[in-house]
């Protein structure tokens, strides 16, 4: 296995260009930020982005829990790719990540002043320090349930050479809760609101008793207990309700949405 680092600051676009890096040189997978992750594919870790705290993302993309490390190692092993490009601040920190996860001694750095211009790093520093905004090199389906309850959105790039030119790369731009100035909370009646409006633009649903959200830390749990007309079919009007529910909550909240139980309590 041949093993690579691309080395750059905090905020200088390293997790952007990184794919594009990958595929100029034909590398098969990466380590950025406490994943894994193998052809566009998370195979393994939990991203650095999704702590709290500054101090927790670093410790997360050194790998310093041992299960972590673990689940990582296995499955580098199990997948075995040719190459890997790391990720880090510096060459000690890219050192550092080869060393934990028991990977070869890298074999070259790059650095992320040799690949973009000192305009491009400008604007991806404004954009960190200004927006709070973060790339992770990774679908954003792929990254739902870690970043349920942020901000996300896709980030899709079409190769603009090359036999694979038309096939689409994507990227996902996070804002992490240590990136805003303070906390920020959605409160469950406003997911109850949220329910409640989007039931009224169904016109057999004639009212909701009650709408009961359960946040956890992978997703969202609603219960809705309903009260619908006795001339429409329950189980169409329910299916219909909890696709409308998953994607306005979705869209307004960026929860993943983990189920949506629907109990039909009287027809009229």
């Amino acid at each position: 296995m041949k093993v690579y680092a691309l080395v750059g600051k905090s905020g200088t676009g390293k997790s952007y260009q990184a794919m594009q890096l990958c595929e100029r040189r034909g590398i098969e997978s990466m380590i950025d930020d406490g994943l894994f992750i193998y052809k566009n594919n998370i195979m393994a870790g939990s991203s650095a982005k999704a702590e709290p705290t500054k101090v927790g993302a670093i410790k997360a993309a050194l790998f310093t829990k041992d299960i972590r490390k673990a689940e990582a190692v296995r499955k580098i092993r199990e997948v075995s790719p040719e190459s890997i490009l790391i990720l880090g601040t510096s060459e000690q920190m890219a050192i550092r990540i080869a060393s934990r996860l028991e990977l070869p001694e890298i074999s070259e750095f790059i650095h992320i002043e040799d690949i973009t211009t000192p305009e491009q790093i400008e604007a991806a520093q404004k954009q960190r320090k200004v927006m709070g905004k973060h790339v992770v090199p990774a679908p954003t389906a792929q990254l739902k349930r870690q970043f349920s309850g942020y901000f996300m959105d896709p980030l899709r790039l079409f190769r603009g050479w090359g036999p694979l030119k038309d096939v689409e790369d994507e990227r996902s731009v996070v804002r992490p809760t240590y990136s805003y100035l303070g906390e920020f909370y959605i409160n469950e009646k406003a997911i109850s609101d949220i329910v409640t409006y989007t039931a009224r633009e169904i016109p057999e649903i004639i009212e909701l008793k009650k709408v009961v959200p359960e946040k956890k830390k992978d997703g969202l749990t609603i219960r809705i207990l309903a009260v619908m007309s006795k001339n429409t079919s329950a189980v169409k009007t329910a299916s219909l309700l909890q696709r409308k529910c998953a994607k306005q909550v979705d869209n307004m909240t960026g929860f993943n949405i983990g189920r949506i139980n629907i109990e039909v309590r009287e027809l009229r």
